[in-house]
């Protein structure tokens, strides 16, 4: 059997397409991250951090400036600690706070950074304090249904659509 020099050509090409594909498959399942400068590691505290994992992006107004590194659990507070990279290219003053958002209504979580006015910045090693949790949908939906069973019937339930008083 001979081997053509088209054969060669469409092998790959199919290999460089195959690459390709795999490459964008793990690039927006945030699997692969492409940079190679290591920004500085910040910590944080949360009480409930829900669905956020770890590669998730930290974002202040809409941009990326880091990236979730690690998720562990403090059995001294009973807290999530989350670590966070955040790019050498943004400087954050040490009193900003963090917040686990929801990117749509049932997207992806990210963290959100908000700059405090502190005239220290953030550097490697420090800990933010200042947090708040995820807003888990399950939780809304529990405390929504609790709340109007609580209230009960309606008073108005003897007054049907129907029913008049009779006038004298």
């Amino acid at each position: 059997m001979q081997r053509s020099n088209t054969d060669v050509w469409v092998g790959l090409f199919v290999l460089l397409g195959g690459a390709a594909l795999l490459f964008l498959a793990l690039q927006s399942a945030n699997l692969l991250s492409l940079n190679f400068d290591k920004g500085y590691p910040v910590t944080a505290k949360f009480d409930n951090i829900g669905g956020l994992k770890p590669k998730a992006a930290v974002k202040s107004s809409g941009v990326v400036v880091g990236r979730v590194e690690a998720i562990t659990f403090d059995d001294k507070s009973f807290q999530a600690r989350v670590t966070l990279s955040m790019d050498k290219r943004f400087a954050f003053p040490k009193d900003s706070s963090l917040k686990i958002l929801t990117s749509g209504l049932l997207g992806e979580q990210y963290v959100g950074i908000e700059a405090g006015a502190d005239s220290a910045n953030l550097a490697a090693g420090d800990s933010i304090g200042t947090t708040q949790s995820a807003v888990v949908l399950e939780n809304l939906i529990s405390q929504f249904l609790y709340s109007k069973a609580a209230d009960g019937p309606s008073s108005k339930a003897g007054e049907g659509a129907g029913a008049e008083k009779a006038k004298p």
